[in-house]
């Protein structure tokens, strides 16, 4: 059964994640435009440039997310660009940034062309039945602290710390001549386009995914007829949406970005604002610092009523946040 529509409340702020494999040649020369029509419309968040396509999430009232589709679509390359929304009560993001990138999901395989080939779009109404079959293998893409919070029943986790590791999970899991059926989802079906034409470059005939992803297939199906299970991380300041596509109840370190479990706040590595057990010996004392002085400018900005966006960036070599793709 198809979900009802979800009303927004006064106030809230729409966040729009999108993304299209398309031959971008031009990708470098459309960053700074693309970045000044962001900040003119006020928005926020984090766009992926490559040659191969384009990737982001932006949020900030309603007409203005609305206004950058409009604007993006004038390219006819990005004609039938398409993006998922949700509410939030609060801003998800600091800035805007816009990055150039050799891919826009780095699996780091030369000749994996989500543009020459994928797997089968599989919609959320028929993504039951093809999981419940028993001749399917249903793999989780995303990363391990992902899976942890949420997935769907039968799942099996890669175990990987980013999808670089995937294609040495799949050489070492999976064989195109048992592995018959291999169905992939991921959080809104980027990773998987990457990864069902990889499995298509090494063999695999039977390759689907979840068209939209996760995303798409809360904002579809009522929690009655679902197969998922837990909370779906997302990769901004909400940390997790539950079946309803609102902000679930965890934090992530600020560090690290990796989800906070109630046993990393009890860790003696575990310091507030500052970094927890997960990333605790790769911390520099200059990052520390800078993270300190972010979270006293937060609490500053909020007692005065206004946005805080950001600190300045971290320098390159001391981030120790894990990829997102």
């Amino acid at each position: 059964m198809k979900k009802t529509e979800t009303t927004r409340k006064d106030g809230q702020v729409l966040v729009a994640a999108f993304y299209k494999f398309v031959a971008l040649p031009d990708f470098r020369q459309l960053r700074d435009t693309l970045l000044q029509r962001c900040e003119s419309l006020g928005l926020l968040g984090s766009i992926l440039l490559a040659a191969e396509g384009i990737n982001g999430t932006v949020s900030g009232p309603e007409e203005a997310v609305r206004a950058l589709f409009e604007y993006l679509r004038e390219d006819e390359r990005l004609g039938d660009l398409h993006y998922k929304e949700s509410w939030t009560d609060e801003e998800p993001f600091y800035r805007m940034k816009v990055r150039l990138k050799k891919e826009i999901v780095t699996l780091g395989v030369e000749g994996v062309d989500p543009n020459r080939q994928v797997g089968e779009y599989i919609d959320p109404q028929e993504w039951n039945d093809l999981i419940s079959r028993k001749d399917v293998r249903l793999i989780d893409t995303r990363n391990h602290y992902e899976y942890n919070l949420g997935t769907f029943k039968r799942a099996e986790e890669p175990n990987t710390a980013s999808i670089r590791d995937f294609p040495e999970w799949v050489a070492e899991n999976l064989d195109p001549e048992s592995d018959q059926h291999v169905a992939m989802f991921c959080t809104g079906g980027i990773r998987c386009e990457k990864a069902t034409s990889f499995l298509l470059e090494q063999g695999f005939k039977g390759v689907y995914h979840l068209n939209g992803g996760i995303l798409n297939y809360l904002e579809t199906m009522d929690k009655e007829d679902s197969l998922w299970e837990g909370d779906c991380f997302v990769f901004d300041n909400r940390v997790t949406v539950d079946h309803d596509l609102e902000a679930g109840d965890f934090e992530v370190c600020p560090a690290c970005r990796m989800p906070l479990t109630e046993e990393d706040h009890e860790s003696p590595m575990f310091e507030l604002h500052v970094s927890c057990p997960k990333c605790f010996d790769r911390l520099t004392e200059s990052k520390r610092e800078g993270l300190l002085e972010r979270a006293r400018q937060i609490k500053l900005a909020r007692e005065r009523g206004e946005r805080h966006i950001g600190s300045k960036p971290p320098v390159k070599d001391e981030k120790v946040t894990p990829e997102q793709a």
